[in-house]
């Protein structure tokens, strides 16, 4: 018997659809063929499935299956398809529907729902339940353009798909429950929009105060300046002078995000898979610190399936690059048209995505002192420095950087007094 259930792929942040096709009683020797272009996470759900539906109470099949996932053209990653790939092997095999005659009549529903007005996804754990999957926001939203009722989501994705309104966001916590569901005999309740913006709109207390900062009224004169225009900004100053602070504590005094702005920061975090470990950041700009030793892929995005890197991660939010010179020439050269444009496009074998990348530059650096200190005397020395000086200026003083608005000095005092610094 042939079942179809409707699922989602992850390109970039957007989710395209995916058909799930179950095909069961096929002749042949009893085994479980899978197509449709899957990777290794995929190709290994058989024994996720098979697990969990021993487990659940259920029987496996015992013929030749062959289930597709349709377009075939389209790479298929991740854990996605645990439960759709079991509960259309429920279908096929007419496990569902018995469920529905057995059910008695005063326990059901008037009607059961349609699984194709759902789309479905999550991954299966050996005894059954359900685990959270990256990209719910995204299927949400593909759910609401397709025109779907809903989707059927693990409780902690159903929390964050319930961001979208006019979309039921139906949480399930095990196969059983999502079959039963499906058979008519249980109703669930789907997670309330209004919840599920109480539950992720929470301050984030960990990044400090702007108010904290003593003294630099300079700096933070150019900062206040940077930030309500937002642009980009770049601090000079020596170690201790309170650069990196002042950057942490930027995000203090930026506006909020509209609901808007922060739908598409969730979009972006989610299909990287930071909301899985983490709150959402719903209701606050991000900040995104890398280290200098950050290769081009994870600073602009990419890999063998296009992702987000920390460029896009940042999206209407700050990204701080501390000790901008010790950051790799390759590195910082990408950032130069996504500076410009907004938006950075990515092209891989596997496909071509644009993300997002409106960002406000924060960049901090040393002062460059070695040449100025050495007698003239040292000539051999003196040559050495001045050709480190010349490497460390062009890596410095690039197109990228005059594309920052603000450039400040930061002086620190130390006993009442100003240390001073001079370019060489």
């Amino acid at each position: 018997m042939l079942a179809a259930l409707a699922s989602a792929a992850l390109q970039g942040i957007e989710a395209e659809l995916v058909h799930v096709e179950v095909n069961a009683g096929e002749a042949g020797d009893p085994k479980l063929i899978l197509v449709g272009l899957p990777d290794a996470a995929v190709k290994e759900s058989d024994d996720r499935v098979f697990s969990a539906l021993a487990n659940s109470g259920f029987r496996p099949p015992r013929t030749r299956t062959t289930i597709n996932l349709a377009p075939g053209h389209l790479r298929k990653e991740g854990p996605f398809y645990d439960l759709p790939i079991a509960l259309g092997i429920l279908l096929a095999t007419q496990q569902l529907d018995q469920a529905q005659r057995s059910s008695k009549d005063k326990a059901r529903p008037a009607s059961a729902p349609d699984p194709l007005d759902y789309l479905i996804a999550g991954e299966l754990a050996l005894s059954g339940a359900t685990r959270p999957v990256r990209g719910a926001l995204a299927i949400a939203r593909l759910a609401k353009k397709l025109g779907k009722r809903g989707v059927l989501l693990p409780p902690v994705s159903a929390r964050e798909a319930a961001l979208v309104e006019d979309i039921a966001a139906v949480p399930v916590a095990s196969l059983d429950e999502a079959a039963r569901f499906l058979a008519g005999e249980i109703p669930l309740v789907p997670v309330a929009h209004a919840d599920a913006l109480a539950q992720t709109a929470a301050p984030d207390a960990s990044a400090g105060d702007f108010s904290e900062i003593k003294g630099q009224h300079a700096l933070r004169r150019a900062v206040e300046v940077a930030a309500a225009g937002g642009h980009n900004l770049l601090m000079i100053g020596p170690p201790g002078a309170g650069k990196s602070m002042v950057a942490k504590r930027l995000p203090g005094i930026l506006p909020s995000p509209t609901l808007d702005e922060s739908l598409e920061i969730l979009a972006i975090h989610s299909a990287a898979g930071q909301t899985l470990s983490g709150p959402a950041p719903f209701g606050r700009r991000p900040v995104r610190a890398p280290h200098h030793t950050i290769s081009d892929v994870g600073l602009l995005g990419g890999g063998v399936i296009p992702g987000p890197g920390e460029i896009s991660l940042a999206h209407h939010g700050v990204l701080f690059l501390d000790e901008l010179p010790e950051f790799k020439r390759s590195a910082l050269e990408v950032l130069r048209q996504p500076l410009e444009d907004g938006h950075v496009t990515i092209s891989r074998s596997a496909g071509k995505i644009t993300l997002p990348c409106s960002i406000m530059l924060v960049a901090a650096m040393n002062p460059w002192r070695f040449v100025a200190f050495l007698p003239c005397s040292q000539k051999k020395e003196r040559r050495r420095g001045l050709w480190r000086f010349r490497l460390w200026k062009s890596r410095c003083f690039s197109p990228k950087t005059r594309r920052c608005s603000v450039s400040r000095p930061a002086a620190f005092s130390a006993n009442g007094r100003k240390n001073s610094w001079r370019r060489p």
